[in-house]
């Protein structure tokens, strides 16, 4: 295979995975390790992708890239669902709580499936987004509060320091909350500063934290840690972590769901 067809194919699998792992790449291609480095320094070279440990991401995916709401309802909407689908369950048959939901598409999707959840009964939703606050105020079965603040128009989220403080005042059963990056060494992680000090307050308001993030997420460290891996009780995905994320996950004594 010539260097442009294997160039081609590490930019498809990129495009496809949006993380390459050298070792997979060097099994799929059938050449060695160092001929698959020397790709990716090609292509990091190009600017078609950033080299980290172990592979490679796009180059877009920096430690304070963040893509528009928009743009990040329409991926990994299948995963997305999935996942909103089974962190459910961590609310148990005959649930009356205050459930917190955190700002973002996966989070959005599991809105989405909350009423239908519970039929008749009453559920307490406390969220800070705009376009989750949106789907849920005409719904049947829940009683529903808003947190005002800043919004920030990449994420539709509340922000700022009323917003924490509000975050604060509360102690709700369960918090779904959302990252857009989780690593072994790193913990959980969002690129903007005021976002991560409204995931942290939730973080530190809610009994039992539960993390829903697809695998696109893994081994992504954004500039702004919210969360320690063992403040997390729950992480709920649609693929299992690899050998290292996951036996962080275990020291922490963090539940791993695979939807």
């Amino acid at each position: 295979m010539y260097a442009t067809e294997r160039r081609e194919l590490i930019e498809q699998a990129l495009l496809a995975d949006a993380r390459v792992a050298v070792a997979d790449l060097a099994e799929r291609l059938g050449v060695t390790t160092e001929t698959v480095r020397r790709d990716l320094a090609v292509l990091e070279e190009a600017g078609v992708l950033r080299r980290v440990h172990g592979g490679a991401v796009p180059a877009d995916r920096g430690s304070l890239a963040e893509t528009d709401l928009r743009e990040r309802v329409g991926r990994h909407g299948v995963a997305k669902r999935r996942i909103a689908q089974r962190a459910l369950d961590a609310l148990p048959s005959g649930f009356t709580g205050s459930v917190l939901i955190d700002a973002g598409t996966t989070t959005a999707a599991l809105a989405d499936l909350l009423p239908a959840r519970f039929g008749g009964a009453r559920v307490e939703v406390v969220t800070h987004s705009v376009a989750i606050a949106a789907a849920l105020s005409a719904s049947e079965g829940v009683a529903l509060s808003a947190i005002g603040g800043r919004v920030r128009g990449v994420t539709g989220a509340a922000v700022g320091a009323r917003t924490v403080e509000a975050i604060s005042s509360l102690r709700p059963e369960i918090a779904f909350v959302g990252v857009n990056g989780l690593s072994a060494a790193f913990g959980a992680s969002t690129p903007d500063p005021d976002e991560a000090d409204v995931k942290g307050a939730i973080v530190r308001a809610a009994r039992r934290v539960v993390v829903l993030a697809d695998a696109s997420k893994f081994g992504e460290e954004s500039l702004q840690r919210f969360a320690r891996l063992d403040q997390l009780d729950v992480l709920v995905t649609d693929r299992a972590p690899d050998a290292a994320l996951a036996a962080a996950l275990e020291d922490a004594g963090t539940e791993v769901w695979v939807a």
